[in-house]
């Protein structure tokens, strides 16, 4: 069985999802790892109630844009309970890999449980990692992907060129997050969501003490737009950039090429 070693993170009081929203580097990424360890147990169930269970749908797409390769490696970043890396595998084909990298030790904890439930722990490696500093060589992995990582991230420009870093060239990064709604109407509905009804679900059922609720709603707020993010991905040297909007762009996937 693959071992997830626990990482040395202190356990300092939560801090104020709205100060967490406006932190950079180390600090931020300190507080959002204790609030994604407090719901680690009850993330996939959240995930479905809160997306209406679109969730899984919208990382099934993503997933497509992956390039079949046989006997490839991918590279899942910020995989948490793995259920993009556990579609992406089938793509690597028969003596592929995969590996779900995560900050987080009880998200990946939970992916673990998937992968060892699937009988997978022969080609998925869950590793703990830093998306800033995945500690990979050079040109190792045909595609890397992220699904709702890229917004929790300390330093998005330095991560995303650490991603290009380890992919071989030609290999796709696929980026999945939440975006900017494409409608007016839609904006004004998912605002209400976000910042009322969101908090207001994911803490009954999570029991969450610690403002997750509330931070990811407004880490979505301060997340680059689509386009914004093409610039950064460009900025950072890819190529062949683009994006596709799912759900009204309430959540996009963005394409890039190394």
């Amino acid at each position: 069985m693959v071992q997830v070693q626990e990482p040395s993170v202190r356990q300092d009081p939560p801090a104020p999802p709205q100060a967490v929203s406006t932190w950079s580097g180390p600090a931020r990424e300190q507080a959002v790892q204790r609030m994604f360890t407090s719901i680690a147990s009850v993330y996939d169930l959240n995930n479905t109630l809160l997306s209406f269970g679109l969730h899984y749908r919208w990382k099934q797409i993503a997933a497509s844009f992956v390039t079949p390769v046989e006997q490839g490696t991918a590279l899942d970043v910020g995989a948490g309970t793995a259920d993009l890396a556990l579609l992406v595998e089938p793509r690597m084909g028969a003596t592929g890999r995969v590996v779900a990298s995560d900050l987080n030790y009880a998200m990946l904890a939970e992916g673990l449980k998937k992968v060892d439930g699937r009988g997978l722990t022969g080609k998925i490696t869950c590793l703990q990692a830093s998306a800033e500093h995945l500690g990979f060589a050079d040109n190792t992995f045909d595609a890397v992907t992220t699904g709702f990582c890229m917004r929790n991230v300390g330093n998005l420009p330095q991560a995303v060129r650490e991603i290009r870093r380890v992919m071989k060239p030609g290999g796709r990064f696929i980026c999945l997050e939440f975006s900017r709604p494409v409608f007016g109407w839609l904006r004004a509905l998912y605002d209400w969501y976000s910042f009322k009804l969101l908090p207001w679900v994911g803490t009954k059922v999570a029991r969450d003490k610690t403002g997750v609720y509330e931070y990811l709603p407004a880490s979505i707020r301060t997340f680059p737009d689509q386009e914004r993010l093409c610039q950064i991905l460009r900025e950072a040297g890819y190529s062949q950039v683009s994006y596709k909007n799912l759900t009204g762009g309430i959540v996009a996937i963005h394409v890039a090429t190394k």
